[in-house]
């Protein structure tokens, strides 16, 4: 995966996962890649790459903030990791010979202790 990638990934995660909220600035782009030690063109890349599908405004002259995390983006963003980690858990299941009735039924249970219904 290119670092840009890397860098949007790496922070859409902050976002999602409320590490960086609503005003949070984040780094420079010339000290980030300064610490990354990267080009400046590939964190301007990335920032304006998180501009444009709304996750940061820069602000000229002033930095690159977290902006107000939307709904639909934060839907998204689950249903993304969940539909990951199910083909995760069925790759599981096949290998260990499971049907998909018992891998249900242990997802049913899982639910039930997470008080998920």
């Amino acid at each position: 995966m290119p670092i840009y990638e890397q860098i949007k990934s790496q922070v859409k995660e902050a976002i999602f996962s409320g590490e960086l909220v609503e005003d949070d600035v984040l780094p420079s782009i010339r000290q980030l890649a300064k610490d990354l030690k990267i080009s400046v063109i590939t964190t301007t890349r990335a920032y304006n790459d998180l501009a444009e599908e709304g996750f940061v405004v820069n602000v000229q002259g002033k930095g690159c903030y977290v902006l107000p995390q939307n709904e639909e983006m934060a839907r998204e963003n689950a249903l993304r990791k969940i539909e990951n980690s199910l083909l995760e858990a069925i790759t599981a299941a096949r290998i260990g010979g499971l049907s998909k009735q018992e891998t249900t039924e242990v997802f049913d249970i899982l639910c039930k202790e997470e008080n998920y219904e």
